[in-house]
C-alpha cells in the first residue's frame, strides 16, 4: 500500500514538473536577447552625435536605464542613415518596432562571400596611348572602397610608388587591432575598418584567435578581400604569376585609385557577414567619403524586398547611392539556373561573370601514343613518366556502390589504387576536384584525372598533380584503359596559352536572371571577367613565394566593374552613379573574339541573352565615350518603389521624408534603365525613357530596333535632334505582341546611332496568352 502511494506521489510530481517544463522553453526565448537592426531610414540630424545620442535614448526608454542602453547596443548608423544594432529580447523588438520614427526592426542574418590579363584582354593597355586607362590617369584621385574580408597590406599590390596624395575630403581611418596598425596603411591603401560585433554575437563560442581561425583587425583571413580589392585598384606588379603560371605584369582597373578596406566577412564559427556589420561598413563608407564601393556578398534566394532591412546590401546601398556612391555587386554563383541572380536592387550595378582568353592546357599522353588535353594549374608533384592508370569504378571498395565512379571518400580500394594514376567521373555537385584528390591520395594514388560537366574554374589540388577534362576527352580515356591490358599515361606539367581559344563565354557559375523579385528589371546588368583571375592573396602555402593566387567567381568579376566605374568617374567626376552604369551597358558587347555571340556555358551552351549577361561584356575604352546616356536618381527609384506596391511608410522610412505613393503615376518599366524587360505582354503596351547627350552638343541619332520574336515594336520619334538647349529628350519604344499562346521570353535589342556611337539597350519580352 505504501509502494503504491509512493509511485502515485512520483507520478503527480512528474505531472506537475512537466506541466511547468512546456512554459520554460518560452521564458527561455523570451529572455534571450539577439542583435537586432532598428532601421529609422534617412537621418533626421546632419550632426552624427545628435544622432547617435537620439539613438541611446531610444533605447534607455525601452530597457529603462542609460547604462542597460550603453550594454546592449553594438552599433549606431549615424552617418548615411539612420539606426541601430542592439541586443534585445523578442518581445522588446516588438515593443520597439512600435516607438514613432522606427520603420523596422528584424533579426541579424548571415551573408556569404561570392567566390592580370583581364585587363589585357578588355584591351585596358597600360602601353596604349589612347584608351579610358590612360585618360583617366589611371584612376587617380577616386578611392574604391571595399566590402569584404580584409586585406593583406604588405602585398605587393597596395604598395604606394606612384600615387598621388590622399584627397583631402577623405575622412576615414586605419583602425588598428591585431596584426595590423596605422602603419599598415598608404597613399595607396589609405583607409581600413573591421567590424565583429554582429558576427560575434552569432557564434555561441568566442573566436579563437590562437589556432588562426581569424585576425581580429581588417587584416585578411581568408584571401577573398585581398584578391577582390588587388583587382580594383591594385598597383603594379611585376613577374606576378600563380606556381609559375600566368606570369606578367599585374594590376588592378584603376592602379592610381586609392582603396578603404571594410573587413565585414569572417571565417571563424559558421562564418559570414552579418546585417548588423554590413551596415556599419556601409554607413562608414559614406562618412568616410569613398567614390565606388564594390561589394561581393550575396544574400540567397528567395530574396527580401528592396525596403526590408533583412536586405542590408539593398538598403546600405540605397544610401550610398544617394550621396553619389557607385555601388558594384556580384551576381552570385548559383548559375546557369535561371532566376538565381541576386543584388537585384535596381540602383546597384549587377555583375555577371565570363572566362578571358587564358587557358592552362596539361597534356595526357596515353600508351597507345595519343595525347589528350585537359586543365591544370598543379605545377609541382609529377613523376615526368609513364605511370599506370585505371578507373576508379576498378578498384572500388564495393563494387555494388557507385560512390567510387566520383571517387569519393573511403570508396576506392587502397591496395588496388596505390601508385596509379586514377580516373574519376563526377556526376554531383557534391564531388569535385578537390574532395576527389584527397580521397585518391588517401587511397595511395599518384595522380587524378577528373571528368566531369563543363564547369569553368580551376582549383589547386596541392596533394598530386591534378587535371580537369570534360566527359568526352574523359570517355575517351576510359576506352583507351578498356582495351589496353596494362594501360599507362603521363601527366605534363601546365603550360599556360593566351589568344588560342574562342572567347568569352558566360562562366557556368554566374547567376542567371530574371530577377526572381522584380521580373521588370534586367539582372544581371553587365558582366566581366571572373574565371581564373589572377590577383594578390594572403601567403599561405606555395602562394607564398608569388603572392598571388586564381580565383573564379562573381566575387572577381565585380571587383572588374568597380575599377572601371573608377577610371569613368576620374574622368568625368559629376556623372551619377546611374549615368557610370548606363555607359557600361549601352557600350557593351555581346560578341567574341571571333565574332560570333558570346555563348553561355550552361545545360544547352546556347547564345548568351540579356539574363546570362545583362547588356553584354564590358568594353572600357568604349563606356568612357558613350554618347547618350540613361539617367536616374534617387526620386526616381523612390516612384519605382512605389509603382511595384511598396506602402508609402515602408518608403517614406527609406527615404525619411514623407511620400505618398497612391500618387506616383510612374509604370515600373518606365523606370529609365538602359534595358527593357516586359515580363507580361499580352497585347499592346508603351515604354517611355529618356536620354542626355553627353556627346557633341549638336547630334542626331536614329533608331534601329532588333524584335524579339514575335514582337512588333515601334519608335516614336525615331529620330532625335540635341542641341544647346535641348540636350535630354524622351522617346517611346510601342511594343505589340503577335503571338496566339503564352511563350517564354524572347530577346532583341534597341539601338541609338549618330554615326559614330552606337548606344544599345537589351529587350526582354514575354507575351502571354492572347486576349481576343
Amino acid at each position: 500500500m505504501m509502494g503504491t502511494k509512493l509511485n502515485l506521489l512520483a507520478i503527480l510530481a512528474l505531472v506537475s514538473i512537466q506541466s511547468h517544463l512546456q512554459f520554460l522553453p518560452k521564458l527561455i526565448e523570451a529572455a534571450k536577447s539577439n542583435v537586432h537592426i532598428v532601421y529609422m531610414g534617412e537621418k533626421k540630424h546632419e550632426d552624427p552625435v545628435a544622432t547617435k545620442m537620439s539613438h541611446y535614448k531610444m533605447l534607455s526608454t525601452l530597457l529603462g536605464s542609460k547604462e542597460a542602453a550603453k550594454n546592449s547596443m553594438l552599433y549606431s548608423y549615424k552617418h548615411g542613415f539612420s539606426g541601430f544594432a542592439a541586443r534585445l529580447t523578442e518581445s522588446q523588438a516588438e515593443e520597439i518596432a512600435a516607438f514613432p520614427g522606427v520603420v523596422q526592426v528584424i533579426p541579424n542574418r548571415i551573408h556569404k562571400l561570392h567566390t592580370t590579363r583581364s585587363w589585357e584582354f578588355l584591351r585596358l593597355n597600360d602601353r596604349s596611348s589612347k584608351n579610358l586607362l590612360t585618360e583617366s590617369n589611371m584612376g587617380e584621385g577616386t578611392i574604391i572602397g571595399v566590402i569584404d574580408s580584409g586585406v593583406w597590406p604588405e602585398s605587393e599590390s597596395f604598395n604606394d610608388r606612384g600615387m598621388s596624395p590622399i584627397p583631402s575630403r577623405w575622412k576615414g581611418i586605419c583602425q588598428e587591432g591585431q596584426l595590423f596598425n596605422s602603419s599598415n596603411c598608404n597613399k595607396k591603401l589609405i583607409g581600413a575598418r573591421w567590424f565583429i560585433k554582429g558576427i560575434l554575437d552569432q557564434n555561441e563560442t568566442p573566436v579563437n584567435i590562437s589556432n588562426g581561425e581569424d585576425i581580429l583587425s581588417a587584416r585578411d583571413g581568408s584571401g577573398h578581400g585581398t584578391h577582390t580589392a588587388s583587382t580594383a585598384a591594385g598597383n603594379f606588379v611585376e613577374n606576378a604569376n600563380y606556381e609559375g603560371l600566368a606570369s606578367g605584369l599585374a594590376r588592378g582597373g584603376a592602379p592610381r585609385a586609392h582603396l578603404a578596406v571594410y573587413k565585414v566577412c569572417w571565417s571563424f564559427g559558421p562564418g559570414g557577414c552579418t546585417d548588423a556589420d554590413l551596415l556599419k561598413a556601409f554607413d562608414k563608407a559614406i562618412h568616410d567619403g569613398v567614390d565606388i564601393l564594390s561589394v561581393s556578398i550575396g544574400n540567397s534566394i528567395p530574396l527580401f524586398s528592396y525596403a526590408d532591412q533583412r536586405n542590408s546590401i539593398a538598403i546600405g546601398s540605397f544610401h550610398a547611392i544617394a550621396k553619389g556612391i557607385t555601388v558594384a555587386c556580384s551576381a552570385g554563383n548559383d548559375g546557369p539556373t535561371a532566376m538565381t541572380v541576386e543584388n537585384t536592387a535596381p540602383w546597384i550595378i549587377t555583375v555577371a561573370a565570363t572566362t578571358i582568353d587564358r587557358a592552362f592546357p596539361s597534356a595526357i599522353a596515353l600508351g597507345n601514343n595519343r595525347t589528350l588535353w585537359g586543365q591544370s594549374v598543379d605545377t609541382g608533384m609529377h613523376n615526368h613518366g609513364f605511370t599506370s592508370i585505371t578507373y576508379s569504378e576498378r578498384i572500388a571498395v564495393n563494387s555494388m556502390d557507385d560512390s567510387a565512379q566520383g571517387c569519393e571518400q573511403g570508396s576506392l580500394n587502397a591496395t588496388l589504387a596505390a601508385g596509379k594514376i586514377i580516373l574519376c567521373f563526377s556526376k554531383s555537385s557534391r564531388q569535385n576536384l578537390l574532395t576527389a584528390a584527397i580521397s585518391v591520395l588517401e587511397a595511395g594514388g599518384v595522380g587524378l584525372i577528373f571528368a566531369q560537366y563543363r564547369s569553368d574554374g580551376l582549383e589547386s589540388c596541392h596533394l598530386i598533380p591534378c587535371i580537369k577534362v570534360d566527359y568526352e576527352v574523359g570517355t575517351q580515356i576510359l576506352s583507351y584503359i578498356r582495351k589496353a591490358r596494362s594501360p599507362i599515361a603521363k601527366l605534363s606539367i601546365p603550360k599556360t596559352v593566351v589568344g588560342e581559344w574562342i572567347y568569352p563565354r558566360v562562366a557556368d557559375f554566374s547567376a542567371r536572371g530574371p530577377s526572381s523579385i522584380s521580373p521588370a528589371l534586367l539582372k544581371p546588368d553587365i558582366a566581366a571577367p571572373g574565371v581564373d583571375i589572377l590577383a594578390a592573396y594572403i601567403p599561405t602555402g606555395k602562394e607564398i613565394s608569388s603572392g598571388h593566387a586564381l580565383h573564379s567567381g562573381t566575387s572577381m568579376s565585380c571587383p572588374h566593374i568597380a575599377g572601371i566605374a573608377a577610371l569613368i568617374k576620374s574622368v568625368y567626376k559629376n556623372w551619377s552613379p546611374a549615368a557610370i552604369r548606363s555607359a557600361l551597358v549601352t557600350t557593351a558587347s555581346q560578341t567574341r573574339t571571333d565574332g560570333s555571340n558570346i555563348a553561355e556555358e550552361g545545360s544547352t551552351r546556347k547564345a548568351a541573352d540579356p539574363f546570362d549577361i545583362g547588356g553584354g561584356l564590358v568594353n572600357p575604352n568604349k563606356a568612357v565615350d558613350p554618347g547618350l546616356i540613361y539617367d536616374a536618381g534617387i526620386e526616381d527609384y523612390v516612384q519605382f518603389l512605389c509603382s511595384t506596391g511598396y506602402s508609402s511608410k515602408s518608403v517614406s522610412g527609406l527615404t525619411h521624408t514623407n511620400i505618398n505613393c497612391t500618387k506616383s503615376r510612374l509604370n515600373e518599366l518606365n523606370l529609365n534603365l538602359p534595358s527593357i524587360t516586359i515580363p507580361n505582354l499580352k497585347r499592346k503596351l508603351t515604354v517611355t525613357r529618356k536620354v542626355t547627350n553627353v556627346g557633341p552638343v549638336d547630334s542626331v541619332y536614329k533608331a534601329t530596333v532588333q524584335a524579339p520574336q514575335g514582337i512588333k515594336t515601334k519608335v516614336e520619334p525615331q529620330i532625335l535632334s540635341f542641341n544647346k538647349t535641348t540636350q535630354i529628350l524622351t522617346f517611346k519604344v510601342i511594343f505589340f505582341s503577335i503571338q496566339k499562346v503564352t511563350g517564354g521570353y524572347r530577346f532583341g535589342s534597341l539601338i541609338w546611332t549618330d554615326g559614330k556611337h552606337i548606344v544599345r539597350i537589351p529587350i526582354s519580352v514575354r507575351a502571354m496568352l492572347f486576349e481576343s
